[in-house]
Order: C-alpha cells, then structure tokens, then sequence
C-alpha cells in the first residue's frame, strides 16, 4: 500500500504531503483546488508522459514521491533491487520502497527507485504492479487483451491454473520437439560437414592413443635422458664414494669400507662396555641403510647404460604425437580427451538418423493432440468463468446506475497454440439490451468507463487484486441512491485492497475510512491538503451537500450519511 504522498511544486500545489492508510480514503476539494494534482502525481509515478505544463509557475521543476509498503515477496520489490534500488526492511515479511519522479520547466523528466536513478520504463513496470488507475481520461488496467485474459484466468480459479500448469509443460516441449525436427530438417549439410570435421579430429586422437598425464611424464624423461651424461657422472661418483669404484684401488676408502671397520672396533669390546655395544648396533644399522643407498644408486647407473640416444629419440617422436593433438584440441592431454569425449556424444547426435526425424514427428503428433485436448478444456473453463464474470459485473452496473448495461466477456478460439492456449479473452461493454458489445473503452463516456471498471474490480478484488486502486470522479453523471451504491462498492472494494477516490459526491465521500480534503487559498495562488477529523468530516460534507458549511441541516444531513455508512 502507498503510505505518503509527497507532492511538490505540481499544478498551485507548492508542497503537501498526503498521508494514506489502509482501506477507502476519499479526497474531496472546491473545483480548481487541485485535487486532480494527486492522480496526475500517480501517473508520473507511474511512468506517464511527462508534462511540462503541470510544473507550477515559477518552480524550476515539479516533483512526485511515494513511500509505498508491501510484502518482502512483492514483484516491485525484486523490481527494484533488479535495478540497484535499495529497499529499507521494515521486518522480516515486509519493506519500504521510495518512488520518484521529477519533471522541469522544459519538459525533461527523471525517475528514481529506491533512491537509485533509473529508466522511466523500469518506473512504469513497477508502478503498474502497484497501483490501477481509474481516471475520466486514462483505464490504465485491464487495457490489453493479456491482462484481460490473466484476468478472466485468476477469476476461475484453481482448477484452471492447474490444468494451465500442465499445458503450458506440453506446450514448452512441443516448442523444443519441433526445434530439434527443424535443426534435423533444415540444417542436413552444415551438420553433415561438422560431423565430417569431429570424425576426421576423433580418427587422429585415436590413432595416437594418448593416455592421460602421458605428456608430463615424458616431459620429465626428455628431461633426463638429455643430461643422462652428467647424470651418470653423478651417480657413478656417488656409487664409488659409497661402496668404492670397479677399478679403483682396494685400498680406496669408501663409506661402507670406514662404517664396517667402526662397527668391528666396537664390537671386539662391546662385551666390556654395555655402551659401547649400542654404539656398534647403530653404526651396524647405519652400515645397513648405506649398504640399500649404495645398491640403489648402481642401479640408477646402470639404468642409465640402457636409456642412450635411441631411447630420447622414441621419447621426443612420442611428445611431438602428442603436441600436434595439443595444438588443435586442448592445453594439454586432459583437455584433448575431454574435448573427445564430448566430441563422440556430439557427433552421436549429428548422425543423420531417420528414425530420430521420424520419432520426433511422432511425438509432435501427439504433442499436438494433447496440446488440442487441453486447450480446448481451458476454452471450456474460461467460457464457463466469462459468463460467471459477465454476470457477476452486469449485476453490480445495475446498482451503479447503469440497469440497461451488461458486460460480455468474449472467449474466442484462434488456429494457433500460444503459450496461454489458443483462445482470445475481449471485455465488452453493452450499453443496452439490443446494443452491439464493444471492446472497453470503444462508447462509454468517462464516467462511465470508471464505473464499469469498477464493478470489474470489486468483482475481481478477491482473486487479482494489485495493492492499490485509484479512481478519479467514478461517481460522474450520477447521484442520488446510486451515489451511494457507488460509495457501498467502493467500501466493499477497500475490505482487499488500499482504495483512494476524487469525487465531488458526498455519498460517496460518507463511506471513508479516510477523509482528505484539498483546500485553496483565496487567491487560488496554492493549496494545502489536511487530513479531516470526525466533525471536520461533518462539516466538509455540509459544504458538498449545500454548498456552504455552515448550515444545520447541512450538517445534519452529513451526520446522517456518515451514519447509514458506518462511519458514526
């Protein structure tokens, strides 16, 4: 719901702040005291045309704010943060969101949304989830054929929604079905050529066999058989410093020779010495560690007599195999046989298979059919819930002053499936019996229109309600006890959402939750708007009915209203 208002240098408003709560609140005010401002702020805010002409006098630019509260869920809440507006938590389940829209002098205009600069279009998608506007010139809701159709849906309830759920799971895959028949279809030769292409890649990975991590290791065996000279140097010294050298002299010190003589000298007087006895068990253990190392490293060397040139040639040849695979098909050998793997399951559904063609024409066939039977069960609901609707809203233009008016609500079925079903969903206005429907909009006057729109909503009100619904002199052309009716409706409105009206009747204005009253000065230069006490409210309405607000009977007249509405 819109809490405030906040209206600034719009028409000979200079500043006010409107003040809303929940329910029915009426806004009432002399002719030219700007009322009309307020629906004109609405439409700004809700992505209306800018008009440079409603900028008041003198003021560089006109501005209109709303702080609107609504459930944490609310589609105008992921809206906004969609884009980069800031929403402040009020608790856990609902948030405030700020509206505004700015127009010069000069007819330039810029919106904001949650304190974030923004499109007018993103402005106009949020405020139409917000507020539906009734107006003598503008039916901004259930203007198009979609938002009748979704209107006529949500009233049939939930018997519709389901088997709609359904239908438009069948229609989703009819859609991808004949995708896929059409790609199978149409694209024969450039998928021919692709296969071609992955078939001749896929013979060549084949043919080289690599085996994943197969390139680093013989990355490191090229590495090492390039140096095998120094390698074996290496080794071989070592070899020799451990255990002495093939031909060298016997004499020759070596580790193993000097850790054995340790071990003997100790040992011919470990029965003396218990100390000594662990001693030569370590350098025992020592000798025997030295002795595995020294096995290990003439094996290395002799490795090294079998890995010659021949062998670095067959290491290189391998690693140019498989560098010619990564050049074409990845980083490295994990990313060629990954690429492979998907290549295969790719060219697997290139094949050119007419059984795939002929088993997709199947399931269109049955798709259609199933497609068919759904849709015309929805065309059944929808008929069913329009004569329903019909009946519901022709009832409610009776009491709003219009007997002879009917709505009919036109279900018609089109050749082509849609996303919603085949049919389309027209709301027509029948002036009088013998008349011939037209589509809303098409020979109602102003008022008229408000009234029809708002029987559709008090109707609707339950089952598609948005939070808040504005309706600028519903009431034209009326008065009298369809006045009232009018105000009753507008009551009964109010009970599902927050309901805001102009009007100059004050048997509609009696019904309020609210009573808000727009006052100018005596030079019409400005006005202020005021929120109405209990006997503020007697005296306004005093003023509606006599023209002035003094008069007793007036006023008791007022009293008297208030009274039949519930409001005393």
């Amino acid at each position: 719901m819109i809490e405030e208002i906040h209206l600034r240098d719009l028409g000979i408003i200079t500043d006010a702040r409107l003040p809303l709560e929940p329910g029915f609140s009426v806004l009432t005010g002399e002719t030219g005291a700007g009322k009309t401002m307020v629906v004109t702020a609405l439409g700004m805010l809700l992505g209306a045309r800018s008009d440079a002409s409603s900028v008041r006098n003198g003021a560089k630019n006109a501005l209109a704010e709303a702080v609107v509260r609504l459930p944490r869920e609310h589609q105008a809440i992921t809206l906004a943060e969609d884009a980069g507006g800031s929403v402040e938590e009020i608790d856990e389940d609902t948030s405030e969101l700020l509206l505004a829209r700015t127009v010069s002098a000069a007819g330039r205009s810029r919106a904001h949304v949650g304190g974030c600069s923004a499109p007018i279009a993103t402005l106009s998608e949020i405020g139409q989830t917000l507020v539906a506007v009734h107006g003598q010139s503008d039916q901004l809701r259930l203007k198009s054929a979609a938002e009748q159709r979704h209107a006529l849906d949500s009233y049939a309830g939930e018997k519709l929604a389901k088997l709609l759920k359904k239908y438009r799971a069948t229609y989703d895959r009819y859609r991808e079905a004949a995708a896929e028949l059409r790609e199978v279809r149409e694209n024969t030769r450039a998928r021919a050529l692709e296969a071609q292409t992955l078939e001749g890649a896929l013979e060549e990975i084949d043919a080289v066999q690599p085996q994943e991590g197969e390139d680093e290791a013989l990355k490191a065996e090229s590495a090492k058989l390039a140096n095998v000279e120094s390698l074996r140097a290496a080794a071989s010294l070592a070899s020799a410093a451990l255990a002495g050298s093939e031909y060298g002299d016997a004499d020759e010190p070596n580790v193993m020779a000097l850790l054995d003589t340790a071990r003997s000298s100790l040992a011919q007087q470990a029965d003396s010495d218990g100390e000594l006895k662990a001693l030569a068990d370590r350098v025992n253990d020592a000798l025997i560690q030295v002795t595995d190392i020294a096995e290990e490293v003439s094996a290395y060397v002799s490795s090294l007599d079998t890995e010659g040139p021949e062998r670095l040639a067959e290491v290189e040849a391998r690693r140019a195999q498989l560098k010619s695979l990564t050049r074409k098909y990845g980083a490295d050998i994990a990313e060629v046989l990954a690429w492979a793997e998907e290549s295969r399951a790719r060219l697997e559904t290139l094949s050119d298979d007419p059984a795939r063609a002929e088993a997709l024409e199947t399931e269109l066939t049955q798709l259609r059919e199933t497609l068919g039977e759904q849709a015309d069960q929805l065309k059944k609901l929808r008929e069913k819930a329009a004569k329903k609707l019909a009946s519901a809203v022709s009832e409610e233009l009776s009491a709003l002053a219009m007997p002879n008016a009917s709505l009919v609500v036109e279900v018609e079925e089109t050749e082509k499936f849609g996303a919603h079903g085949r049919d389309t969903v027209t709301f027509m206005l029948k002036s009088y019996q013998q008349a011939v429907p037209r589509p809303l909009g098409k020979g109602a006057s102003g008022g008229e229109l408000s009234r029809v729109m708002l029987a559709l909503e008090v109707v609707l009100a339950e089952v598609d309600p948005v939070p808040t619904f504005i309706f600028d002199e519903v009431d034209s052309g009326v008065g009298g006890k369809a006045a009232v009716e009018i105000g009753r409706r507008l009551a009964m409105l109010a009970k599902h959402v927050q309901v805001l009206v102009v009007t100059h009747l004050p048997q509609v204005a009696a019904f309020a939750d609210q009573h808000i009253l727009v006052l100018k000065n005596d030079d019409a230069s400005l006005s202020k708007i005021e929120v109405l006490d209990e006997e503020q409210r007697v005296v306004e309405l005093a003023r509606m009915l006599a023209g002035h607000d003094q008069s007793a009977s007036a006023q008791e007249h007022a009293r008297e209203l208030l009274k039949n509405a519930g409001q005393l």
